[in-house]
This record gives structure tokens, C-alpha cells and sequence, in this order.
């Protein structure tokens, strides 16, 4: 089964639900084995750009291929190379992990020997072969996500979708998804990922896409989307309120621009370009001044404050009202 060098093409998607317009013409390219992150606020058109990929909703406009077939024209050619984990999970509570794959795999059309073989493979392959035997119910949040990216795989998809696949998990569950999210791209499994948690994008996309409004405002690598919110950092805190702004002087004239200072924070910060030149001239500076330092470093900026300065909102937030569109 090949797969064209970009599994996922989206041209000009629109959607419309009633007078709300979900989708304002949204393009997306993922290449073939890799992760790409889909972010934006709440409402921003995450999961429909989703249900449209994976043959659950028409698009109003535009175009889309996924693993080399029109989703419109070729829905049931497409339906058969992907696999979907959703926000909510899949398994049946009441089968063990084991039953669930099995009845995952007949539904799919697999035989009933071809289905057991399937299930214990991927038992084992996500693993579960020690928990087989034991009702989905009693899983952990964790091990129950995995149960849900295992039965997403019965027919190996060559396209993966995971939408919020990790909300509600606790941080030791979230690691073990993630786990299981990168060995499916080393395996060649190419993996479209809407999250609500950028920690999360940052660790695992290789791409990534931020739509708001219905629209594609930027796309990166989670790199150069950072390097966009002002790039690379030096802040100095000071242990003397009453030196703040000398230290903030120190910093600024090592930066070579103005320094920003936070009163409350006692901290004073500036973008620098000569990451490792800046620091050390900073530090020799304010160790000549004599000015106690309570902390000093360099610092990138997060995927929060890109996503603050692209949409005027957290991910978890509704996107604010005219926020201005940045070119991708």
C-alpha cells in the first residue's frame, strides 16, 4: 500500500453550520511518517478540519486527500487506510482488553483466527499482553488509551488521527501515550494530533499547524513558531529591589536592546540574538557591579505565549474576537 509523500493535503476546506462558519478555507500538508500537531483555541475548527479528513463530515468547499484518495469522491477508499482515537474512548468497560481488539477486528472484517492473532499482536505490540484477560474497566487512564490506539491499528492504518487523545490523563498516563504515539511514527505511521496541551505538541509534532477563527494563522516547526513569540532570551532576577534597574541596564546594554522589567518579579529580561556572548557578558557585568543575582539564564518561549500572541487566547480558551491573522 503506498503512500504519496504527503499523506494529508487540505486545500481551501470550508464548513459552514448554519451562520457559524467553522471552516474559512483551511490548507494543511502533512508529509508520509510524521507527527504534525493541529492547535488552536476552543472552537478555533480543530475537530471539524478532523471529521471532514476522516470522511464523518462534507466539506462545503475546497478539497482534501488523505493516504493519496479524495475524501469526497473516495470516502470508503480513505476510511480503510486510517484509524481515529477520539476525545472519548472507544472500548467496551464490560470486555477485557483482549475481547475488545477481537471484536474490533471482526467489525473491521478480519476472521475470527486472523482477529485473535491481530488482538495478541497488539497486545502485545502496546503493552497490554499482562492485562489481556482483564475488563477494559479496570484499566488505568493510561493503559485504557492505549487499548483505544491498539484497536485504532487493527488494520494497520498508514494514517493516524488523535483528537485530544490524552485529555483527563494524569502525567504518567500522558507519558505512555506519548511513548506509544512515537513508536507508531518510527514504524512509518503518519499521525495528524489536535491537543489541548502544548507541552504536548512540543514533544511529539515535527510540524504544527495553529488555526483560529477557522483559519490557518501559522505553521512551523515548534522551533521557528517559538523563535516568532521574540526568540531566544536573557533574564537576570535580582535578590535587591532597590538594583532592579540597574541590572536591568546591564542586561540591556549585553542584548543590545531595551530590557523589559518585571517589578513584582524583580526580574528584568531581553531578547538576544548571541545567546552565549549576551549571557556571559551579562553575568561579568553584574558580578562587577556587585549585584546579587537570585537567578539568571537563558530562556525560549513557550507554546503558550506563541499561542498568545497569534490568537489573543490560551488553547483551552475561546479564540478572541477579531484577532488579527498572522501569514503562515
Amino acid at each position: 500500500m503506498r503512500v504519496p509523500p504527503s499523506a494529508i493535503v487540505a486545500e481551501g476546506l470550508r464548513k459552514r453550520y448554519g451562520g457559524t462558519e467553522a471552516l474559512a478555507g483551511i490548507d494543511l500538508e502533512v508529509p508520509a511518517g510524521t507527527v504534525h500537531g493541529l492547535l488552536g483555541p476552543n472552537g478555533a475548527g480543530k475537530t471539524t478540519v478532523v471529521r471532514i479528513l476522516t470522511t464523518l463530515v462534507r466539506p462545503d468547499g475546497g478539497r482534501a486527500e488523505v493516504a493519496g484518495h479524495d475524501v469526497a469522491r473516495e470516502a470508503a477508499r480513505v476510511r480503510a487506510r486510517i484509524g481515529l482515537v477520539g476525545q472519548n474512548a472507544a472500548v467496551d468497560e464490560v470486555l477485557s482488553g483482549r475481547q475488545n481488539l477481537v471484536m474490533f477486528g471482526r467489525l473491521y472484517g478480519l476472521d475470527a483466527r486472523a482477529a485473535r492473532l491481530r488482538a495478541d499482536g497488539l497486545l502485545d505490540r502496546f503493552r497490554l499482553t499482562g492485562t489481556g484477560g482483564t475488563p477494559a474497566g479496570k484499566y488505568s487512564g493510561g493503559m485504557r488509551r492505549r487499548l483505544d490506539l491498539a484497536a485504532s491499528m487493527i488494520l494497520a492504518p498508514p494514517v493516524l488521527f488523535l483528537d485530544e487523545p490524552t485529555t483527563g490523563l494524569d502525567p504518567r498516563s500522558r507519558a505512555e501515550v506519548w511513548d506509544e504515539v512515537r513508536a507508531l511514527a518510527r514504524g512509518g505511521t503518519t499521525v495528524l494530533l489536535t491537543t489541548q496541551y502544548l507541552e504536548e505538541a512540543d514533544r511529539l509534532a515535527e510540524g504544527i499547524s495553529v488555526i483560529d477563527h477557522g483559519r490557518v494563522i501559522a505553521t512551523g516547526t515548534p522551533e521557528a513558531l517559538k523563535s516568532r513569540a521574540g526568540g531566544d532570551r536573557v533574564d537576570v532576577v535580582v535578590r535587591d529591589a532597590a538594583r532592579l534597574d540597574e541590572a536591568a541596564a546591564i542586561v540591556a546594554r549585553a542584548a543590545g536592546v531595551h530590557a523589559a522589567v518585571d517589578r513584582d518579579a524583580l526580574s528584568a529580561g531581553a531578547p538576544v540574538t548571541d545567546r552565549v556572548g549576551a549571557l556571559t557578558e551579562a553575568v561579568r557585568a553584574l558580578d562587577e557591579a556587585g549585584i546579587a543575582v537570585a537567578d539568571i539564564g537563558l530562556r525560549r518561549p513557550t507554546l503558550d505565549e506563541v499561542f498568545l500572541r497569534l490568537t489573543g487566547a490560551g488553547p483551552g480558551e475561546p479564540a478572541a474576537a477579531g484577532t488579527a491573522e498572522v501569514p503562515a
